[in-house]
């Protein structure tokens, strides 16, 4: 946002700080304040930075490929430095969130925190009932149980399916696994929803930042809030 942007948000009265109404000159401790606009609570940080982008099959989701593979941090150009949040192997493609902000990274990784990741598969056969009371049930893997929360047929055409797919924790290539565990290999994987964070508009190799009703979304789906971000870090610091 522009400073001449920011203080005319002010002005109109449309900014709080800790639920005061701001007048400009007004200063907040970026450490504790509450800044709001319109109601909605802002980072008071702005060197944080949230990224949404539609990666393509071929792109690794790394910060850096001792392969030379091209990653999808060669994709962003923010200005500064953001690492992927989570991954999608290389076949896949979907959205994938990037930042530098290390304790929303934590809350949408770690299934504690309850953010759902959701994804289409395209799958060979025509899944039953009972395949797909197995997938919610668990699926025995070689690195243990996987579950899905929720998984059920959006469409079928002849010998193919699709198949979305919820899930609540993300062991490495998981879908794919679960999918072929239970007779139906894989065609194509995308993801297509992160919490509540959707963009079916994102051409494949597009970003976009994030809105700040989407980042308040997402903690709020965590059952978090900015305000909470100190607490989170140290319980991430203390390994709890």
């Amino acid at each position: 946002m522009s400073r001449r942007r920011a203080e005319d948000l002010i002005r109109d009265g449309r900014v709080t700080v800790d639920g005061r109404t701001a007048v400009l000159g007004d200063r907040g401790d970026p450490a504790t304040a509450t800044v709001a606009i319109d109601g909605v609570p802002i980072p008071v940080r702005p060197d944080l930075v949230y990224v949404l982008l539609n990666k393509p099959e071929g792109v690794v989701s790394t910060a850096a490929d001792p392969q030379g593979r091209e990653t999808v941090v060669d994709l962003v150009d923010v200005g500064t430095r953001v690492y992927p949040v989570g991954r999608l192997d290389i076949d896949s493609e979907g959205l994938l969130l990037l930042t530098n902000d290390g304790t929303l990274a934590n809350l949408v990784t770690h299934p504690r925190y309850g953010i759902k990741k959701v994804y289409l598969a395209l799958v060979r056969g025509t899944p039953g009932k009972a395949a797909l009371r197995r997938l919610t049930e668990g699926v025995e893997l070689d690195d243990g149980t996987a579950r899905a929360v929720t998984a059920s047929v959006r469409d079928r055409h002849r010998d193919k399916t699709l198949v979305e797919i919820a899930m609540a924790e993300g062991k490495k290539r998981e879908v794919r696994r679960m999918l072929d565990a239970v007779g139906h290999p894989v065609l194509r994987l995308a993801r297509t929803a992160i919490g509540p964070i959707r963009d079916s508009r994102l051409e494949p190799g597009a970003w976009r930042r994030l809105t700040i009703q989407e980042i308040n979304a997402l903690y709020s789906e965590a059952g978090a809030t900015w305000q909470d971000a100190p607490a989170i870090a140290s319980e991430v610091e203390a390994g709890e």
